[in-house]
């Protein structure tokens, strides 16, 4: 018998860890244990929400080590995070400048200043990414604004995952999937667009080639290879979700929900551009149509404000409040990154009529009716995208252990759900390894050999609830919120 064992690090905005899996390459039983977790968060500097470099690589490794010492071996490290943050490094391999959160300030009106330079069509065109005011496109041109001088001391631009892959073995590499969130890759080509680059004043050298995931990138400590993975953790949680058919979707439920199609070609048509769907890359030659909710970031900054400790208890009374008693759009701009999401929630509802939640299992029914509503309206889209209603949703990821906006997305969109894994971007992480370590072949592969380790749950829909009068003026109502 012959066990890999791979270490997966998985870091999100709030929260990291280092994640052992053991793989049997005789019985394919896969196993996961936590080996490390850590808090991450964005710190303030001159002003900006920034990232602390040195404290995650400082968590990575002292959860690698952790895997060693307990009388490990390691046969690979992957590494996913989230989307559209870079760094900025020099000729020593040094970080120019500051390391900006997505959710920093300084890229108010960025977007639209572009927009009205370029336009969207020539913008979605070329990308097929949606447009969000935190791109990576619109953070260079904020740069660029504020930092000019930064310019001549630049050598490499490259994404965070990449960033903390140089720190373990001195190579840079480009990572695909996580390239494709900058709104700078060509959609058509996979590579860096150059007009879009001269538009911004930067140079092509910065941005070196990009390469697709499922290779060696170098070797860290007692020449443990480290391996480029699908560096975007969605993407990573898209390649372990366990898609029944052609025709159904994804919902990688977590601080973002983002709900979306696996497919083998991009969508990038006006229809498209205008329901704000973005393309970004896969594996084995496949795109993620999908488009980004705001997700739990609203359900956890509630339960901060509010200094909720039991999160289970607050749900079931969530679930006991009125339905539908009050509507948000999670997606509006005022919800990005509030001082106060108690009172921008509160603000919201008082400016669109609704009656106002006081409460926190108000505040919360609030936000899950909301979630539904807008995976409606999400799904309604992308079965009008790909001309065929969409079959079964998978909702993987943390956010797939909330039973009750499991069921509430279930009766909502009148789609089956299947809840799990509840470790898909980690999982994801590990299939990629598995491929680059020759013992899988393709994402296909290793979905059926995700549902042969991981329980499922099913979620069936309520027909009489999308069908009842009070739902459909709900439905009404929720639609005319911007």
């Amino acid at each position: 018998m012959t066990i890999l064992n791979i270490a997966a690090v998985d870091l999100g905005a709030s929260s990291g860890r280092v994640m052992l899996a053991s793989f049997d390459t005789q019985s394919h039983h896969l196993s996961l244990s936590e080996a490390h977790r850590f808090k991450n968060q964005f710190i303030e500097q001159n002003g900006h929400f920034c990232w602390d470099l040195t404290y995650l690589e400082q968590e990575i490794i002292a959860g690698l080590r952790k895997i060693l010492a307990d009388g490990n071996s390691l046969h690979s490290i992957g590494i996913d995070t989230w989307g559209v943050d870079y760094v900025l490094l020099d000729k020593q391999g040094e970080i120019v400048g500051q390391t900006y959160s997505y959710r920093d300030h300084r890229t108010n009106g960025v977007m639209q200043a572009v927009q009205d330079e370029l336009t969207k069509a020539q913008i979605y065109r070329k990308t097929g990414i949606q447009f969000l005011p935190f791109n990576t496109l619109y953070q260079l041109k904020a740069m660029m604004n504020e930092n000019p001088e930064w310019l001549s001391q630049v050598s490499d631009f490259i994404m965070i995952p990449d960033y903390l892959n140089f720190r373990l073995t001195g190579v840079i590499n480009r990572e695909y999937t996580n390239a494709t969130t900058t709104q700078l890759v060509n959609v058509n080509t996979d590579s860096w667009d150059t007009a879009l680059l001269d538009y911004l004043g930067l140079p092509a050298s910065w941005f070196g080639r990009i390469r697709h995931p499922g290779h060696q990138i170098g070797l860290w400590e007692n020449n443990v290879p480290v391996m480029s993975v699908a560096s975007h953790d969605t993407a990573s949680a898209v390649i372990a979700s366990p898609l029944s058919d052609e025709h159904s979707a994804y919902l990688c439920s977590g601080t973002w929900s983002l709900m979306g199609l696996d497919k083998t070609s991009p969508c990038t048509s006006e229809k498209a551009m205008n329901s704000n769907i973005t393309n970004e890359g896969g594996i084995d030659g496949h795109y993620r149509i999908l488009k980004n909710i705001m997700g739990l970031w609203l359900f956890n900054r509630l339960c901060a404000e509010r200094d909720v400790t039991d999160i289970a208890d607050l749900v079931k009374k969530a679930e006991k409040e009125t339905a539908c008693r009050s509507l948000i759009n999670p997606n509006a701009e005022c919800f990005l990154n509030p001082p106060s999401m108690v009172e921008a929630i509160q603000q919201y509802c008082r400016e669109n009529n609704q009656p106002i939640p006081e409460t926190t299992p108000e505040l919360a029914r609030c936000i899950f009716d909301s979630l539904a509503m807008l995976y409606r309206q999400v799904a309604e889209q992308l079965a009008e995208l790909q001309e065929h209603s969409i079959s079964v949703l998978h909702v993987v990821g943390g956010g797939s252990q909330n039973e009750f906006l499991n069921q509430l997305c279930a009766d909502m969109c009148g789609i089956e759900v299947v809840a799990g894994p509840i470790e898909a971007s980690v999982l994801g992480n590990v299939g990629c390894q598995l491929m680059a370590l020759d013992q899988i072949q393709n994402a296909q592969q290793f979905r059926e050999l995700v549902c042969k380790n991981f329980p499922l749950k099913h979620f069936k829909p309520n027909s009489e609830f999308i069908h009842s009068s009070v739902f459909q003026e709900k439905w009404r109502e929720f639609n005319q919120l911007s």
